[in-house]
């Protein structure tokens, strides 16, 4: 059987993924000196931009953490 802590923080992961992907930001801003541009949605190229991608990180090393926890109290209630 899997750890307790390892499968609490796989899921916690897995939901702060998630959590971060329904959650990120859609509109992506450029500044340059005398210029700004709002970019609405994904990257031109298709993908994530790079705030998004760090959003979505944050999000699931947060989830993994809590996880974590919920599975250290989980063991030392067994």
């Amino acid at each position: 059987m899997m750890n307790v802590k390892v499968l609490g923080l796989v899921l916690g992961l897995v939901a702060g993924g998630i959590t971060g992907w329904l959650t990120r930001p859609q509109v992506a801003e450029i500044r340059l000196p005398g210029l700004n541009i709002e970019l609405q949605g994904e990257n031109p190229r298709g993908g994530l931009t790079s705030e998004q991608s760090q959003h979505i990180g944050l999000a699931a090393v947060v989830g993994a953490i809590i996880g974590l926890g919920v599975g250290f109290v989980a063991d030392r209630r067994r």
